[in-house]
């Protein structure tokens, strides 16, 4: 079983910048893909990027231009980079770990591990 756990989220400025972590251990495939969700209050849970073992990036299309999506050197650690914040932007954000027979996606169904998330809040 995979464990992911968030670090990195915080109370950030309008404008600014957050690079939020995810360390990955247990049993990981190869195959499965990674990606980060977010969820504010009241919200549905929304893709923001996903990752694949060969390091193909993909961000969804609400998000193009001030995401980035990234391994770490040895791949057990995630990471988002999302410039430009607004408080459109505050939510709890997930990582999460894929099916290793699913291509990459932002339906959350195909998504079978998560991590507890981290809380991003955005102030104007």
């Amino acid at each position: 079983q995979v464990r992911l756990v968030e670090s990195g989220g915080g109370s950030l400025q309008t404008g600014g910048s957050l690079k939020l972590s995810c360390a990955v251990s247990g049993y990981t495939s190869g195959n499965m893909c990674m990606a980060w969700f977010r969820q504010g209050s009241g919200k549905e849970r929304e893709g923001i990027a996903t990752i694949d073992m060969y390091g193909s990036a993909t961000s969804a299309y609400s998000f193009k231009g001030r995401v980035k999506i990234s391994h770490g050197d040895a791949t057990n650690t995630l990471y988002l980079t999302l410039h430009g914040l607004h408080p459109g932007d505050t939510a709890m954000y997930y990582c999460a770990s894929g099916d290793p027979r699913r291509p990459c996606s932002f339906v959350s169904g195909d998504y079978v591990s998560w991590g507890r998330g981290t809380q991003v809040t955005v102030s104007s």
